[in-house]
């Protein structure tokens, strides 16, 4: 009874963390020097200047 239950509890635990993390809606992007995050197209774009 006790290997049923351990067995059951560790076969959770993966989905708890997961959920956990769960509901993020944004996310941290960065870009190399001279470029800005677009998040229309979700990539880096060079900034220009006039």
């Amino acid at each position: 009874m006790k290997t049923a239950f351990t067995v059951f509890v560790l076969a959770l635990l993966p989905g708890l963390a997961a959920a956990q993390c769960g509901g993020h809606d944004r996310q941290a992007m960065s870009c190399a020097e001279g470029s800005i995050y677009d998040a229309e197209t979700g990539t880096c774009e060079p900034v220009t200047t006039s």
